[in-house]
């Protein structure tokens, strides 16, 4: 028994004529008379009864077209699926983030993601933005989140996650702990804390320093870690990547302004390429947004 037997049943039950059963299914009458004849010698029962140029289903006949239309429907849902899952780039979704960023959006999204397709590998690695803008053009990474600095590019989905004022974490006995909100001028007397790969220190201070116009004296550490350890240790004002208006004892968290009070924002996103964009990588990008929306 094939599907395409029940296909043309089907038909035949539907149209109440091989002839036109024959024609929706683009075979001549012949050929949907010997499928039919070949599927009920197979079966040993009769199926249909001719009534001159129409035709009645026999009771069996009308028990195999009603299970037929549902295998035929199940059959189709199969295949669509399972060309999906197929084209969906092996199910590996490798996110990149930024070094510095201390948001617990990511790590939630991961686990809710997870939760509900377990059928997909997610890894994770760090770096910084312009590391991170390497590894989506060279296909180490599918899906980054990362801060706006540069012009969206047509080729990338860019997916806007969370804007966010911008703050630095300090020590409890830092002269500027006793604040809430900073005007960046303020900072330029003091060092600021900068997470950076060697390789990125100058690009990473030159976009602090004159592009969010935040700080003139930077310090760098290679991890997080370590640049928390530096600002608990009072060598500085951590430049934080994050979304969250709280620190993490023992360090106080302050909002950075311009000169004027206005707000210096942060633009934070999702990216992946266009060409190689799938149902996973939308639906990541979703969850993720829904973490950045539930940690306001």
């Amino acid at each position: 028994m094939l599907l395409r037997q029940m296909k043309y049943f089907v038909a035949i039950a539907d149209c109440g004529s091989f002839t036109e059963a024959a024609d929706r299914c683009f075979i001549s009458q012949s050929a949907i008379s010997q499928q039919v004849a070949s599927l009920e010698a197979e079966l040993g029962v009769r199926l249909i009864e001719r009534e001159g140029r129409r035709c009645r289903l026999t009771p069996a006949g009308e028990y195999f077209a009603r299970r037929s239309r549902t295998i035929l429907a199940e059959a189709a849902e199969l295949r669509r699926e399972t060309v999906r899952i197929g084209s969906d780039s092996e199910l590996f979704l490798n996110i990149g983030y930024l070094s510095g960023y201390d948001g617990q959006e990511l790590p939630r999204a991961v686990a809710a993601f997870s939760e509900t397709y377990p059928e997909v590998v997610v890894s994770v690695f760090k770096g910084t933005h312009e590391e991170l803008y390497r590894a989506i053009l060279n296909g180490k990474a599918n899906f980054l989140l990362s801060d706006q600095r540069r012009a969206f590019s047509d080729e990338c989905e860019n997916y806007i996650l969370n804007q966010s004022p911008a703050y630095i974490d300090v020590a409890a006995s830092h002269p500027l702990a006793g604040k809430r909100i900073v005007a960046a001028g303020e900072l330029e007397k003091y060092t600021c804390i900068v997470v950076s790969d060697r390789e990125e220190e100058e690009t990473e201070g030159r976009y602090y320093g004159e592009y969010l116009g935040i700080g003139k004296q930077f310090l760098f550490a290679a991890s997080l870690d370590e640049a928390r350890l530096l600002a608990m240790s009072g060598r500085g004002a951590l430049i934080v990547e994050s979304a969250n208006p709280l620190a993490e004892p023992p360090l106080v968290r302050l909002e950075v302004r311009r000169a004027d009070g206005g707000r210096i924002m942060r633009t934070y996103c999702a990216f992946w390429q266009k060409k190689r964009s799938n149902y996973y990588l939308e639906e990541f990008a979703s969850v993720l947004r829904s973490r950045f929306a539930a940690a306001k």
